[in-house]
């Protein structure tokens, strides 16, 4: 069971920013939640140091730089005792192609995004992972013709009105 951190409006407005922005500057972002920059700062090292900011890193746009074909899968497996979530989530954590993976409930047991060079890459690792024997009963592709939407950000300027 997770703890969530108590976080003010200070804290929140400092998360909404670098989600946006995480290479903003110190005294920036102090500018634009009305903090001096030490105070500020010292409020984004605990957010690291908690775990809540997990790191900095830049959008890219795969199609732009190789042209990957994104496929979204569902995955039913064929049992569901502990141990066959667990075989099937350590083995798919290796797989580079395999970009996204959530577990859900409602029919099936897991969405994955995967990134491949193309559609016969993308079945050769299904392939793969059916022949590892990990558990796979089902699943059902979904070639992306079209990103409508990418890299959302939590909204957290919400909290702040509640």
């Amino acid at each position: 069971m997770s703890t969530a951190l108590k976080l003010d409006d200070y804290d929140l407005k400092i998360l909404a920013i670098l989600q946006r922005d995480g290479r903003i500057s110190k005294v920036k972002l102090a500018e634009a939640i009305h903090l001096s920059p030490s105070p500020a700062w010292e409020r984004v090292r605990r957010l690291e140091k908690a775990g809540v900011i997990r790191g900095y890193s830049a959008e890219l746009d795969a199609k732009r730089i190789t042209g990957l074909t994104c496929v979204m899968v569902e995955i039913t497996l064929a049992q569901h005792q502990g141990q066959d979530f667990q075989r099937f989530e350590q083995a798919i954590q290796a797989i580079p192609d395999i970009v996204e993976c959530q577990a859900v409930g409602g029919g099936v047991d897991y969405v994955m995004k995967v990134l491949a060079a193309d559609v016969d890459s993308y079945q050769r690792l299904m392939d793969q992972l059916l022949e590892a024997q990990i558990g796979i009963d089902k699943y059902y592709s979904y070639i992306v013709t079209k990103t409508v939407k990418q890299g959302g950000v939590l909204p957290l300027l919400d909290l702040l009105q509640r």
